[in-house]
């Protein structure tokens, strides 16, 4: 009689133990890692945005008027990044990301206006090989002030300018913002020296000055040629001694070079790793 109260209690343990082994286990395994789309991550280059596998993405400075320009074989070296409602890592904010539809069909992620690309010649997670490749690529970074543009100048006046500011057609790099607006020195300026703004700022809106904290610029460029000057308590970048300006009539659109041709050519110039410091 006492044979079925004894079994009814080893099964009672076993079934306990297994249990409690079943448990065991399932607390011992691990909790899924969260990945992202798109996240920033420790390079040889300091903070890059990378997709979801570590690979580093890029900017083109030729796309600086928004619109890729790299296509054909261009492709093959430098593939297009693209995800639908991508998931954005800590820190990011999506106001900053976008996407364009690409002239041969297709799709294309960008940031802050700027298409993003892949470099072929990264194999490996981390890899920055496409860091500054022909002085016209470089590696996707949140905290630029300042990045290069590659375009064709127009002026306000509708004609095309070369580099040395006669008529003609030819691409000329220069300084754009982070966004990708143009930048220019005033032709009367003297080494970090304002000639143009006046106390009350009532000119400010033609040639805005151009305020910003300098962090991260591409890697082309020598960050100690920047400084800071103050304007009537405006605090206004330059480079190489240049105050640096907007112009007012570009109305904040990316790439526009209107104000090379007012009032003349040479007045307010772009300005670039070639532009003469300014003088004393």
């Amino acid at each position: 009689m006492k044979l079925f109260p004894l079994t009814r209690m080893l099964l009672a343990v076993g079934f306990l133990l297994a249990v409690s082994i079943s448990c065991s286990d399932d607390d011992d395994t691990p909790d899924p890692v969260e990945t992202f789309d798109i996240q920033e991550k420790d390079s040889k280059a300091g903070k890059v945005l990378t997709d979801k596998d570590g690979k580093t993405l890029y900017f083109f400075t030729k796309d600086v008027a928004g619109m890729s320009a790299c296509s054909g074989n261009c492709l093959a070296n430098w593939p297009v990044f693209t995800v639908a409602n991508p998931k954005l890592g800590a820190g990011l904010n999506a106001a900053d990301f976008g996407t364009i539809t690409r002239a041969e069909g297709g799709t294309q992620v960008t940031y802050k206006g700027w298409p993003l690309y892949y470099f072929k010649n990264d194999a490996a997670a981390g890899d920055v090989n496409g860091e500054n490749v022909g002085g016209i690529w470089f590696v996707a970074r949140t905290s630029y002030s300042l990045m290069l543009g590659n375009a064709q100048l127009v002026g306000n006046d509708g004609k095309s300018y070369k580099s040395d500011y006669t008529e003609g057609t030819g691409e000329t790099q220069f300084l754009v913002d982070d966004l990708g607006r143009t930048l220019y020195a005033f032709a009367n300026d003297k080494k970090n020296k304002n000639n143009f703004t006046k106390p009350d700022f009532s000119n400010d809106a033609v040639w805005p000055v151009y305020t910003a904290e300098l962090k991260d610029i591409p890697s082309a460029i020598d960050k100690t040629l920047f400084g800071v000057i103050d304007v009537f308590g405006k605090k206004q970048l330059t480079y190489k001694g240049w105050p640096l300006y907007y112009f007012g009539l570009d109305a904040m659109v990316r790439g526009a070079t209107k104000g090379v041709s007012v009032p003349r050519p040479g007045v307010w110039p772009i300005v670039n790793k070639d532009s003469p410091n300014a003088p004393d």
